[in-house]
């Protein structure tokens, strides 16, 4: 499991979470990604490309998991 700091922030954009930590070469692919349902926020299947992910939430994606702390 991964951990991203959202260092200061009040959240990230999912897509741009996934472009950062390295699971997607560009917040293009992670759009898709996310569109066709391959993302998971919380355990659940999460469509939104520009969900807000707050700290204590876990992205999921191909067996990858990024915890987001503060």
């Amino acid at each position: 499991m991964n951990e991203f700091s959202l260092k200061g922030r009040d959240f990230i954009v999912l897509n741009d979470l996934l472009k950062i930590v390295g699971l997607c070469g560009s917040g293009g692919a992670a759009k898709i990604l996310i569109a066709k349902g391959n993302v998971k926020v919380d355990g659940q299947i999460e469509l939104r490309k520009t969900c807000k992910i707050r700290s204590g939430q876990v992205v999921e994606h191909a067996r990858e998991k990024i915890t987001v702390t503060p």
